[in-house]
């Protein structure tokens, strides 16, 4: 999973490097999705399915996760509006970092 989770980290960068936001909001969702994939797969929860987007969901909801990474959720998956234009500062790879120490510290 950290391999995972470290290539689609390594995709967001670069993306965000050459300006491409959306693909590297892509890929921050998915490095997230993956960790809390992993976490569900050791501690199962009851109404996540199994997409990323489904999982970041139910993260947003899940009052056993600290209020920073509920936050983290909810910006990950707020969506862009009419003009393309996200109501956050555009730092997904961070929201998603948060997310991933958090599944990280659980897991070990």
């Amino acid at each position: 999973y950290v391999e995972e989770i470290e290539k689609e980290f390594a995709s967001a960068e670069a993306a965000s490097a050459t300006g491409n936001a959306g693909k590297a909001r892509v890929c921050a969702r998915r490095a997230a999705g993956i960790a809390l994939a992993w976490f569900a797969s050791r501690y199962p929860r009851p109404g996540w399915r199994t997409d990323a987007l489904s999982m970041l969901l139910g993260l947003r909801e899940d009052g056993d996760f600290p209020e920073t990474v509920q936050r983290a959720a909810v910006r990950l998956t707020t969506k862009v509006n009419d003009r393309f234009a996200y109501a956050f500062s555009e730092r997904p790879v961070d929201d998603a970092r948060i997310i991933v120490q958090a599944v990280l510290e659980r897991m070990a």
